[in-house]
């Protein structure tokens, strides 16, 4: 999950909203999005995880999924649509068809006030300064992989460095002073 700390770390965040078509619930009055802190945002490169919200989940198989979705109500979709305007990119299923909608816009965040992670302060949504594109999705990818294997190097550097302390230590001997 995206982590946003200090003074003024959750407002003017831009972000994209991945929004699928098959993720309106039952009663047509939510629809589940995935919001991201766009990797090109000032607070982005650090992240390992840009997601907004990431709900580890054991599934049946036994394998480890991850939820990042978070409901957002109908009329908060549309603010987020509106702010958004042109800065939209169709997400394509392997066949080509549409299955969902990638949003670019500029927004507050918030802790949300059920379950995990943030959410859209929806009053406050406006254009993003950057523009969605193509290969947006692939460059949020890419960024967390960066982060990822910066974060593994600087581990790696400690834990040498560590190793290193501990061999000098040993290493170290004392002469005892001669007696006469």
């Amino acid at each position: 999950m995206a982590h946003l700390k200090g003074k003024g770390a959750m407002t003017g965040v831009n972000l994209i909203a991945k929004v699928y078509k098959n993720g309106v619930t039952k009663d047509s009055k939510s629809q589940y999005a995935d919001v991201q802190l766009d990797a090109r945002d000032p607070r982005g490169p650090a992240q390992t995880n840009l997601h907004l919200k990431s709900d580890r989940i054991q599934g049946e198989n036994g394998k480890v999924h991850y939820n990042n979705g978070a409901p957002y109500s109908t009329r908060q979709m549309e603010e987020i649509a509106k702010a958004a305007g042109p800065n939209t990119e169709p997400i394509l299923d392997k066949s080509g068809n549409e299955v969902g909608t990638v949003y670019g816009f500029k927004s507050n965040v918030m802790p949300a006030t059920r379950g995990t992670g943030l959410v859209v302060n929806t009053k406050s949504v406006e254009a993003s300064e950057f523009k969605v594109d193509n290969k947006t999705l692939d460059n949020q990818f890419a960024s967390m992989r960066a982060a990822h294997e910066v974060q593994a190097a600087a581990k790696e550097s400690q834990a040498q460095a560590a190793a290193v302390d501990a061999e000098q230590e040993q290493a170290v001997e004392v002469d005892e002073p001669a007696v006469g």
